[in-house]
Protein backbone atom coordinates (compact mmCIF):
# COMPACT_ATOMS: atom_id res chain seq x y z
CA UNK A 1 0.00 0.00 0.00
CA UNK A 2 2.94 2.58 1.16
CA UNK A 3 4.86 1.56 -2.71
CA UNK A 4 1.36 2.19 -4.39
CA UNK A 5 1.00 6.09 -2.49
CA UNK A 6 4.41 6.90 -3.28
CA UNK A 7 3.83 5.65 -7.24
CA UNK A 8 1.06 7.66 -7.25
CA UNK A 9 2.14 10.68 -5.34
CA UNK A 10 3.38 12.54 -8.80
CA UNK A 11 0.14 12.27 -10.24
CA UNK A 12 -1.45 13.54 -7.69
CA UNK A 13 1.15 16.56 -7.86
CA UNK A 14 0.05 17.06 -11.52
CA UNK A 15 -3.42 16.07 -11.07
CA UNK A 16 -4.19 19.49 -12.61
CA UNK A 17 -2.48 18.93 -16.07
CA UNK A 18 -3.34 15.28 -15.86
CA UNK A 19 -0.47 12.44 -16.55
CA UNK A 20 2.03 13.71 -18.31
CA UNK A 21 3.96 10.61 -18.51
CA UNK A 22 3.56 9.80 -22.50
CA UNK A 23 4.89 13.45 -23.04
CA UNK A 24 7.49 12.78 -20.75
CA UNK A 25 8.90 9.95 -22.08
CA UNK A 26 8.44 11.37 -25.79
CA UNK A 27 10.54 14.17 -24.43
CA UNK A 28 13.35 12.14 -23.42
CA UNK A 29 13.93 10.60 -26.63
CA UNK A 30 13.54 14.04 -28.15
CA UNK A 31 16.40 14.93 -25.73
CA UNK A 32 18.44 12.09 -26.61
CA UNK A 33 18.33 13.32 -30.41
CA UNK A 34 19.53 16.81 -29.70
CA UNK A 35 22.17 15.30 -27.65
CA UNK A 36 23.31 13.38 -30.44
CA UNK A 37 23.33 16.21 -32.50
CA UNK A 38 25.13 18.78 -29.82
CA UNK A 39 28.00 16.44 -29.59
CA UNK A 40 28.18 16.42 -33.31
CA UNK A 41 28.53 20.32 -33.13
CA UNK A 42 30.92 20.65 -30.28
CA UNK A 43 33.50 18.11 -32.23
CA UNK A 44 33.04 19.94 -35.65
CA UNK A 45 32.90 23.91 -33.52
CA UNK A 46 35.98 25.59 -32.84
CA UNK A 47 38.77 28.12 -34.54
CA UNK A 48 40.11 25.07 -36.31
CA UNK A 49 38.70 23.69 -39.41
CA UNK A 50 39.73 20.29 -38.45
CA UNK A 51 36.50 17.83 -39.86
CA UNK A 52 35.08 15.30 -37.64
CA UNK A 53 33.22 13.84 -40.30
CA UNK A 54 36.66 13.06 -42.23
CA UNK A 55 38.53 11.47 -38.64
CA UNK A 56 35.12 9.63 -38.38
CA UNK A 57 35.20 8.24 -42.28
CA UNK A 58 39.26 7.30 -41.73
CA UNK A 59 38.04 5.33 -38.69
CA UNK A 60 35.30 3.74 -40.44
CA UNK A 61 37.34 2.50 -43.23
CA UNK A 62 39.74 0.74 -40.72
CA UNK A 63 43.03 1.71 -42.37
CA UNK A 64 42.72 3.53 -45.53
CA UNK A 65 45.22 6.29 -46.37
CA UNK A 66 43.83 9.10 -47.63
CA UNK A 67 45.77 11.53 -50.47
CA UNK A 68 46.90 14.30 -47.83
CA UNK A 69 48.08 12.38 -45.13
CA UNK A 70 49.74 15.44 -42.85
CA UNK A 71 46.14 17.24 -43.13
CA UNK A 72 44.32 13.60 -41.61
CA UNK A 73 47.15 13.51 -38.96
CA UNK A 74 45.72 16.69 -37.67
CA UNK A 75 42.53 16.28 -37.95
CA UNK A 76 42.77 13.06 -35.53
CA UNK A 77 44.93 15.10 -33.21
CA UNK A 78 42.38 17.77 -32.64
CA UNK A 79 39.29 15.62 -32.67
CA UNK A 80 40.77 12.88 -30.61
CA UNK A 81 42.90 14.72 -28.08
CA UNK A 82 41.60 18.33 -28.01
CA UNK A 83 37.72 17.93 -28.93
CA UNK A 84 36.45 14.85 -27.62
CA UNK A 85 37.76 15.38 -24.15
CA UNK A 86 36.71 18.59 -24.17
CA UNK A 87 33.13 17.04 -25.54
CA UNK A 88 33.43 14.37 -22.56
CA UNK A 89 34.11 16.84 -20.09
CA UNK A 90 30.85 18.96 -21.13
CA UNK A 91 28.23 15.96 -20.86
CA UNK A 92 29.63 14.99 -17.52
CA UNK A 93 29.38 18.29 -16.25
CA UNK A 94 26.28 19.84 -17.72
CA UNK A 95 24.41 16.39 -16.74
CA UNK A 96 25.63 16.86 -13.18
CA UNK A 97 25.25 20.39 -12.57
CA UNK A 98 21.67 20.18 -13.81
CA UNK A 99 20.76 16.88 -12.10
CA UNK A 100 22.10 17.96 -8.87
CA UNK A 101 19.64 21.60 -9.48
CA UNK A 102 16.96 19.17 -9.54
CA UNK A 103 17.75 17.02 -6.42
CA UNK A 104 18.32 20.44 -4.19
CA UNK A 105 15.29 21.85 -5.90
CA UNK A 106 13.38 18.62 -4.66
CA UNK A 107 15.15 18.19 -1.63
CA UNK A 108 14.52 21.99 -0.26
CA UNK A 109 10.90 21.86 -1.95
CA UNK A 110 12.19 25.06 -3.56
CA UNK A 111 12.21 26.05 -7.01
CA UNK A 112 15.31 28.40 -6.65
CA UNK A 113 17.48 26.11 -5.04
CA UNK A 114 20.61 24.85 -6.39
CA UNK A 115 24.32 23.70 -5.12
CA UNK A 116 25.60 27.11 -4.95
CA UNK A 117 22.54 28.38 -3.25
CA UNK A 118 23.59 26.21 0.01
CA UNK A 119 27.36 27.00 -0.02
CA UNK A 120 28.80 23.57 -1.71
CA UNK A 121 30.14 25.97 -5.46
CA UNK A 122 31.71 28.20 -2.75
CA UNK A 123 33.00 25.35 -0.49
CA UNK A 124 34.54 23.76 -3.56
CA UNK A 125 36.09 27.00 -5.05
CA UNK A 126 37.72 27.63 -2.26
CA UNK A 127 39.59 24.47 -2.32
CA UNK A 128 40.69 25.04 -5.90
CA UNK A 129 41.75 28.23 -5.41
CA UNK A 130 43.57 27.22 -2.25
CA UNK A 131 45.31 24.92 -4.52
CA UNK A 132 45.81 27.05 -6.95
CA UNK A 133 47.65 30.04 -4.98
CA UNK A 134 49.08 27.93 -2.23
CA UNK A 135 50.17 24.85 -4.16
CA UNK A 136 54.00 26.17 -4.88
CA UNK A 137 53.70 26.83 -1.26
CA UNK A 138 51.97 25.94 1.84
CA UNK A 139 50.30 22.95 0.09
CA UNK A 140 53.66 22.04 -1.76
CA UNK A 141 53.72 18.80 -0.19
CA UNK A 142 50.38 17.53 -0.85
CA UNK A 143 50.80 18.72 -4.29
CA UNK A 144 53.64 16.73 -4.63
CA UNK A 145 52.05 14.24 -3.77
CA UNK A 146 48.78 13.44 -5.29
CA UNK A 147 49.86 15.18 -8.68
CA UNK A 148 47.38 15.92 -11.17
CA UNK A 149 44.82 14.57 -8.67
CA UNK A 150 45.21 17.72 -5.98
CA UNK A 151 42.86 20.27 -7.99
CA UNK A 152 39.81 18.16 -7.93
CA UNK A 153 40.11 16.64 -4.47
CA UNK A 154 40.78 19.92 -2.75
CA UNK A 155 37.77 20.83 -4.79
CA UNK A 156 35.71 18.00 -3.79
CA UNK A 157 36.45 17.94 -0.42
CA UNK A 158 35.80 21.44 0.07
CA UNK A 159 32.56 21.06 -0.90
CA UNK A 160 32.54 18.31 1.04
CA UNK A 161 33.30 19.85 4.39
CA UNK A 162 30.46 22.63 3.61
CA UNK A 163 28.14 20.10 3.01
CA UNK A 164 29.08 17.95 6.18
CA UNK A 165 29.24 21.32 8.41
CA UNK A 166 25.85 22.54 7.06
CA UNK A 167 24.43 18.90 7.92
CA UNK A 168 25.59 19.05 11.73
CA UNK A 169 24.45 22.72 11.96
CA UNK A 170 20.84 21.81 10.45
CA UNK A 171 20.60 18.47 12.45
CA UNK A 172 18.75 18.21 15.23
CA UNK A 173 17.90 15.12 17.25
CA UNK A 174 17.97 12.88 14.49
CA UNK A 175 16.07 15.11 12.14
CA UNK A 176 17.49 18.13 10.00
CA UNK A 177 16.41 21.36 9.15
CA UNK A 178 16.19 22.12 5.89
CA UNK A 179 15.35 25.87 6.49
CA UNK A 180 18.42 25.62 8.64
CA UNK A 181 20.65 24.28 6.20
CA UNK A 182 19.38 26.77 3.83
CA UNK A 183 19.98 29.92 5.79
CA UNK A 184 23.50 28.58 7.22
CA UNK A 185 24.14 27.62 3.35
CA UNK A 186 24.19 31.24 2.87
CA UNK A 187 26.41 32.32 5.86
CA UNK A 188 28.98 29.53 4.89
CA UNK A 189 28.53 30.26 1.13
CA UNK A 190 29.61 34.24 2.21
CA UNK A 191 32.37 32.88 4.65
CA UNK A 192 34.16 30.79 1.78
CA UNK A 193 33.77 33.72 -0.66
CA UNK A 194 35.40 35.91 1.41
CA UNK A 195 38.32 33.15 2.27
CA UNK A 196 38.53 33.11 -1.36
CA UNK A 197 39.26 36.88 -2.22
CA UNK A 198 42.02 36.82 0.86
CA UNK A 199 43.40 33.80 -1.36
CA UNK A 200 42.98 36.04 -4.77
CA UNK A 201 44.46 39.20 -2.55
CA UNK A 202 47.55 36.53 -2.31
CA UNK A 203 47.70 35.76 -5.70
CA UNK A 204 50.41 36.83 -8.29
CA UNK A 205 49.79 38.17 -11.21
CA UNK A 206 50.21 34.76 -12.86
CA UNK A 207 47.85 33.08 -10.76
CA UNK A 208 45.23 35.91 -10.75
CA UNK A 209 44.81 35.38 -14.89
CA UNK A 210 44.16 32.11 -14.47
CA UNK A 211 41.79 32.26 -11.52
CA UNK A 212 39.80 34.83 -13.16
CA UNK A 213 39.60 32.68 -16.76
CA UNK A 214 38.78 29.81 -13.91
CA UNK A 215 36.27 31.70 -11.99
CA UNK A 216 34.20 32.68 -15.39
CA UNK A 217 34.23 28.71 -16.17
CA UNK A 218 35.73 27.12 -19.31
CA UNK A 219 36.24 23.65 -20.78
CA UNK A 220 39.46 24.34 -21.71
CA UNK A 221 41.97 22.67 -20.02
CA UNK A 222 40.01 19.44 -20.33
CA UNK A 223 42.08 16.23 -20.96
CA UNK A 224 41.75 12.78 -20.87
CA UNK A 225 43.84 12.50 -17.28
CA UNK A 226 41.37 14.89 -15.76
CA UNK A 227 38.49 12.62 -17.38
CA UNK A 228 39.71 10.06 -15.45
CA UNK A 229 40.45 11.37 -12.64
CA UNK A 230 36.81 13.06 -12.37
CA UNK A 231 34.85 11.19 -14.18
CA UNK A 232 34.15 8.08 -11.78
CA UNK A 233 33.54 10.20 -9.20
CA UNK A 234 30.27 12.24 -11.56
CA UNK A 235 28.94 9.06 -13.05
CA UNK A 236 28.90 7.33 -9.75
CA UNK A 237 26.99 10.29 -8.49
CA UNK A 238 24.93 10.76 -11.32
CA UNK A 239 24.07 7.11 -11.48
CA UNK A 240 23.12 7.10 -7.29
CA UNK A 241 20.51 9.94 -8.15
CA UNK A 242 17.62 8.08 -10.32
CA UNK A 243 17.03 5.82 -7.27
CA UNK A 244 16.38 8.87 -5.03
CA UNK A 245 13.14 9.89 -7.39
CA UNK A 246 10.76 8.02 -5.47
CA UNK A 247 11.66 9.60 -2.84
CA UNK A 248 12.19 12.89 -3.67
CA UNK A 249 8.30 12.44 -5.13
CA UNK A 250 7.30 11.48 -1.67
CA UNK A 251 9.06 14.62 0.03
CA UNK A 252 7.03 16.91 -2.31
CA UNK A 253 4.41 16.12 0.42
CA UNK A 254 5.83 16.77 3.01
CA UNK A 255 8.62 15.37 5.45
CA UNK A 256 6.32 13.78 7.67
CA UNK A 257 3.92 12.22 4.76
CA UNK A 258 6.90 10.63 3.32
CA UNK A 259 7.86 9.22 6.21
CA UNK A 260 4.70 7.69 7.15
CA UNK A 261 4.86 5.88 3.21
CA UNK A 262 7.96 4.46 4.27
CA UNK A 263 10.26 6.95 2.95
CA UNK A 264 13.73 7.07 4.78
CA UNK A 265 14.11 10.88 5.16
CA UNK A 266 16.95 11.17 7.31
CA UNK A 267 19.08 8.84 4.68
CA UNK A 268 17.58 10.65 1.78
CA UNK A 269 18.58 13.65 2.56
CA UNK A 270 22.16 12.49 3.44
CA UNK A 271 22.41 10.49 0.25
CA UNK A 272 21.31 13.63 -1.70
CA UNK A 273 23.76 16.19 0.17
CA UNK A 274 26.63 13.87 -0.61
CA UNK A 275 26.26 13.10 -3.96
CA UNK A 276 25.62 16.43 -4.85
CA UNK A 277 28.87 17.56 -3.29
CA UNK A 278 30.73 14.99 -5.17
CA UNK A 279 29.11 15.69 -8.22
CA UNK A 280 29.61 19.81 -7.85
CA UNK A 281 32.94 19.56 -6.29
CA UNK A 282 34.46 17.22 -9.03
CA UNK A 283 32.93 19.66 -11.47
CA UNK A 284 33.75 22.63 -10.03
CA UNK A 285 37.59 21.12 -9.91
CA UNK A 286 37.98 20.79 -14.10
CA UNK A 287 35.43 23.51 -15.14
CA UNK A 288 35.26 26.44 -12.56
CA UNK A 289 32.15 28.49 -12.02
CA UNK A 290 29.18 27.90 -14.42
CA UNK A 291 26.06 28.94 -13.20
CA UNK A 292 22.63 29.04 -14.55
CA UNK A 293 22.49 25.21 -15.47
CA UNK A 294 21.11 24.05 -12.01
CA UNK A 295 18.64 26.40 -12.37
CA UNK A 296 17.23 27.04 -15.71
CA UNK A 297 17.39 22.97 -16.67
CA UNK A 298 14.73 21.48 -13.87
CA UNK A 299 12.50 24.62 -14.85
CA UNK A 300 12.12 24.27 -18.25
CA UNK A 301 11.37 20.48 -18.34
CA UNK A 302 8.89 20.90 -15.10
CA UNK A 303 7.04 23.29 -17.53
CA UNK A 304 7.32 20.57 -19.97
CA UNK A 305 6.77 17.25 -18.38
CA UNK A 306 6.15 17.99 -15.01
CA UNK A 307 7.33 17.42 -11.81
CA UNK A 308 8.02 13.75 -11.55
CA UNK A 309 11.78 12.62 -10.78
CA UNK A 310 11.25 9.78 -12.37
CA UNK A 311 11.62 11.38 -15.46
CA UNK A 312 12.70 15.11 -14.66
CA UNK A 313 16.21 13.43 -13.35
CA UNK A 314 16.95 11.91 -16.42
CA UNK A 315 15.57 14.90 -18.60
CA UNK A 316 17.45 17.27 -16.56
CA UNK A 317 20.59 15.63 -17.54
CA UNK A 318 20.34 15.19 -21.11
CA UNK A 319 19.30 18.89 -21.53
CA UNK A 320 22.21 20.11 -19.02
CA UNK A 321 24.78 17.97 -21.28
CA UNK A 322 23.26 19.61 -24.41
CA UNK A 323 22.70 22.91 -22.96
CA UNK A 324 26.33 23.08 -22.23
CA UNK A 325 28.18 21.59 -25.64
CA UNK A 326 25.99 24.60 -27.47
CA UNK A 327 27.41 26.69 -24.85
CA UNK A 328 30.50 25.77 -25.28
CA UNK A 329 30.07 25.59 -28.55
CA UNK A 330 29.27 29.46 -28.99
CA UNK A 331 32.18 30.42 -26.69
CA UNK A 332 34.84 28.68 -28.49
CA UNK A 333 33.59 30.56 -32.34
CA UNK A 334 31.75 33.52 -31.30
CA UNK A 335 34.95 35.55 -30.95
CA UNK A 336 37.01 32.93 -32.50
CA UNK A 337 40.48 32.67 -32.50
CA UNK A 338 39.85 33.94 -29.11
CA UNK A 339 38.09 32.03 -26.63
CA UNK A 340 35.10 33.55 -24.40
CA UNK A 341 34.64 31.68 -20.89
CA UNK A 342 31.88 29.51 -21.14
CA UNK A 343 30.37 30.90 -17.81
CA UNK A 344 29.81 34.14 -19.35
CA UNK A 345 27.31 32.45 -21.98
CA UNK A 346 25.81 30.48 -19.44
CA UNK A 347 25.25 33.47 -17.62
CA UNK A 348 24.02 35.76 -20.85
CA UNK A 349 21.65 33.42 -21.90
CA UNK A 350 20.32 31.81 -18.79
CA UNK A 351 20.17 35.39 -16.93
CA UNK A 352 17.29 36.49 -19.07
CA UNK A 353 15.74 33.53 -19.60
CA UNK A 354 15.88 32.68 -15.65
CA UNK A 355 13.56 36.00 -15.44
CA UNK A 356 11.22 35.24 -17.88
CA UNK A 357 9.88 31.99 -16.41
CA UNK A 358 9.86 33.98 -12.84
CA UNK A 359 7.59 36.91 -14.26
CA UNK A 360 5.67 35.04 -16.61
CA UNK A 361 4.98 32.35 -13.22
CA UNK A 362 3.82 35.68 -11.33
CA UNK A 363 1.50 36.83 -13.80
CA UNK A 364 3.82 39.74 -14.66
CA UNK A 365 4.06 39.50 -18.28
CA UNK A 366 2.21 36.94 -20.67
CA UNK A 367 3.78 35.78 -23.49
Amino acid sequence: MAEQSIAGAPSRAMAADGDRSARARFVIALLCLTLVLSVFLSLTSGASDASAVRVIRDWVTTGAVPSDGALAARDRLIVYDIRMPRVLLGVLIGAALAVCGAVMQGLFRNPLADPGLIGVSAGSSLGAVAVIVLGTTWLAPVTLALGTLTLPLAAFFGGLAVTLLLYAIATRQGRTSVATMLLAGIAISALAMALTGVLIFMADDRQLRDLTFWQLGSLAGATWPKIGTVGPVIILALAAMPFLSRGLNALALGEATAGHLGIPVQRLKYTAIVGVSAAVGASVAVSGGIGFIGIVVPHVLRLAIGPDNRYLLPASALLGASLLLIADAVARTIVAPAELPIGIVTAVAGAPFFLWILLRKRGVIDL
